[in-house]
């Protein structure tokens, strides 16, 4: 189990120990006995227990303090003299992760490693401090900072367990390790594993914010879903999985060489995920009765399914599915898509991921790109699309977001006035959220999970409902 901390200690001992405590007295906190804070810190960071020394020999005592305290300045890259000086001082004064850093290992006792490629998360509560959409953003960002450098895998989904649950909790909330007010605790996650395994909880207490001010969410979410994934801490001080926090430019952050290096030692790199299933384990995943899908879209004369790594595609008339890595068709491109549409008019394919889109064109893809789509005139509330589709009949494009939905006209280069609206007010049936769509011969084709729903554009209703997987020899 993982904690974020803030800790007081003190330097000479007692003297200065003694004024953490008026200090932390002053601020409201209720301080501990300059000994027993002291004690406490040692105890929980550097495997000091005090029961275990006989009072009798008390310089025994004295060196062997001195000796935890020269292993944390050490660990910290401090200079080490053995003295709670003030780099000391100001280091323990530093919000950080509760987990103790005197073990000689990155990741955790035993090694415990998820056995599946692909993991769920889910969100059961949002802090005030945030957007609702800024919360989803960080966390699926701070996935993504791991599933880029390993074969791994990570889906939100939004009932039932997931693999990682996330919650905001103030004080006592069910795990036996209670957040104790702003200013302490921040966050804690516990290793991977079942039940409570690889959750991660944020302190509520604290002020969470996107920015440099308060303690940003996404920084904080990289760390602890390190340890969900098996991480133990890292005394490199660029390293995300260094003990304490620190905030750093979001969109410049990057993993250190030592968070690579441990991380791809539990799991390995990108290059080593499976290329291609073997081919019974390809069939009962397109004919799982729960499968869906990131996104679709007719490609030239072919329907493509986008999955995870994958991208299956099919002629229209035949159940004869291929399936391939989309880095095989698209070296440069992201690993995961989560829309994309067709301008069969122009052999124009677009591809979105997060807050940004790709051009392809007859299969390649084209120069200048990726671009963001606040250049298709998206508010900076939304940060990724969910499904998108061309409507050839209008010459107009829909974007679909959340439950809402935006309308582009693909001649004037702009979004139509009046947008956005309800799914499910202007599209009867389908809603409130939809994972892909795609468009053929005057009907869309809606995914919402493992269901697949057959709209007539003209008659603006639903004409059939269907598995995901129809049409694939099942």
């Amino acid at each position: 189990m993982i904690k974020w901390t803030l800790t007081p200690g003190g330097p000479k001992m007692k003297i200065l120990l003694l004024i953490l405590v008026l200090q932390a007295t002053a601020s409201g906190a209720v301080p501990l006995s300059p000994d027993k804070s002291l004690e406490k810190y040692l105890e929980t960071f550097y495997d000091f227990h005090m029961e275990k020394i006989p009072m009798t020999k008390m310089k025994f005592n004295e060196n062997f303090m001195e000796n935890k305290i020269q292993e944390m300045q050490q660990f910290l890259g401090l200079k080490v003299t053995g003295r709670l000086d003030t780099p000391t001082l100001e280091m323990m004064h530093t919000p950080r992760c509760g987990m103790p850093d005197v073990r000689h290992y990155s990741t955790m006792p035993g090694r415990p490693v998820w056995k599946k490629g692909h993991i769920t998360y889910r969100i059961q509560n949002y802090t005030p401090d945030m957007a609702r959409e800024d919360v989803n953003y960080a966390i699926q960002k701070a996935f993504q900072v791991w599933s880029d450098v390993t074969p791994l895998t990570f889906r939100q989904i939004y009932a039932g367990e997931a693999d990682i649950m996330i919650f905001f909790a103030q004080g006592a909330h069910g795990d036996f390790y209670p957040f104790d007010g702003r200013g302490g605790v921040i966050a804690h996650a516990f290793a991977p594993g079942t039940g409570i395994g690889g959750d991660t909880h944020f302190d509520e207490s604290e002020i969470w914010t996107k920015g440099f001010k308060g303690i940003n969410l996404f920084l904080v979410a990289v760390h602890e879903l390190g340890h969900s994934l098996g991480l133990n801490h890292s005394n490199d001080r660029k390293a995300i999985m260094f003990p304490t926090y620190s905030y750093v430019d979001t969109k410049t952050f990057r993993l250190s060489t030592d968070d690579i290096r441990g991380i791809q030692s539990l799991y390995g790199g990108p290059e080593k995920y499976q290329p291609m299933p073997p081919p019974d384990s390809t069939e009962s995943t397109i004919c799982d009765p729960n499968l869906s899908f990131d996104a679709a879209t007719i490609i030239g004369n072919r329907i493509f399914f986008f999955k995870d790594r994958f991208f299956w595609w099919k002629f229209p008339e035949s159940s004869r599915i291929s399936v391939n890595l989309i880095s095989s068709l698209w070296p440069t491109l992201p690993s995961v898509i989560q829309a994309a549409y067709e301008i069969k008019a122009r052999n124009q394919v677009f591809l979105f991921k997060d807050d940004k889109y790709w051009l392809i064109s007859h299969l390649r893809p084209q120069p200048n790109y990726p671009k963001s789509i606040r250049s298709l005139g998206f508010p900076g509330s939304v940060k990724k699309i969910d499904a998108a589709v061309f409507n050839p009949l209008i010459y107009k494009t829909y974007f679909f977001v959340d439950n809402q939905y935006w309308r582009y006209d693909e001649r004037t280069q702009s979004m139509d006035h009046g947008y956005p609206k309800l799914i499910t007010k202007n599209f009867p049936g389908i809603g409130p959220k939809i994972d892909a769509v795609f468009y053929s011969k005057k009907h869309y084709y809606f995914f919402q999970g493992s269901n697949q729903l057959e709209y007539d554009v003209q008659s603006n209703r639903v004409t059939r409902r269907l598995k995901s997987n129809d049409g694939f020899g099942c």
